[in-house]
């Protein structure tokens, strides 16, 4: 099997951050990747009272909160913990846990928010497609599932690589707060 010059490079760089410690209740076999910037969302995950989103409103500092526009029915979030750069929700206003809930202006913003978010992801990332859904109930797989929300992100061919399929994590290029600037100055020009 013949493999990239990017990939070795790739390997190369992420097999720095494994460390192999032996311990009396692991497998000696077990890697670790210490990922000390996941540590505010550990110490705080738990502690949140009531919703994100009302609270990402309410608390009026979109660079914060990672608001990236506000509509009338509807507005648009960055996606704190993405699954790709770029990840973001479009999110009702109303706190309702069912799209059929929904009334039909917000739905109608929400769907043209959401073709409007395609261009802006499509002008920002060259993804090769985009992922666009919603997980309605905890069953299916909502990780707030009070409020409904539209997901966008872009998505590029093999964008699965080994580190988000057997380390189960996420490798991103830029920061939060860099997608958010980007973000917000192509909304606002668009």
């Amino acid at each position: 099997m013949v493999l990239h010059s990017s990939l070795y490079r790739f390997l190369a760089i992420a097999s720095s951050f494994i460390a192999r410690r032996p311990s009396a209740t692991l497998p000696l076999a077990m890697d670790y990747l210490w990922t000390p910037w996941r540590y505010a969302y550990v110490s705080t995950a738990e502690k949140s009272v009531g919703c994100v989103f009302c609270n990402a409103v309410e608390a009026n500092d979109d660079e914060k909160t990672l608001i990236v526009h506000r509509g009338k029915h509807c507005f648009i979030i960055l996606n704190a913990y993405p699954y790709t750069p770029g990840h973001v929700m479009v999110v009702p206003y109303q706190h309702l846990d069912e799209l059929r809930k929904l009334p039909p202006e917000a739905a109608t913003e929400m769907m043209q928010l959401s073709q409007r978010m395609e261009s802006i992801l499509r002008e920002l990332y060259h993804p090769d497609g985009i992922n666009l859904g919603m997980n309605i109930g905890k069953a299916a797989g909502a990780g707030i599932a009070g409020h409904i929300h539209m997901h966008i992100l872009p998505r590029w061919i093999a964008d699965a690589n080994f580190m988000s399929v057997v380390g189960e994590t996420r490798i991103l290029p830029e920061t939060l707060q860099e997608t958010w600037k980007r973000m917000t100055a192509t909304f606002l020009q668009s």
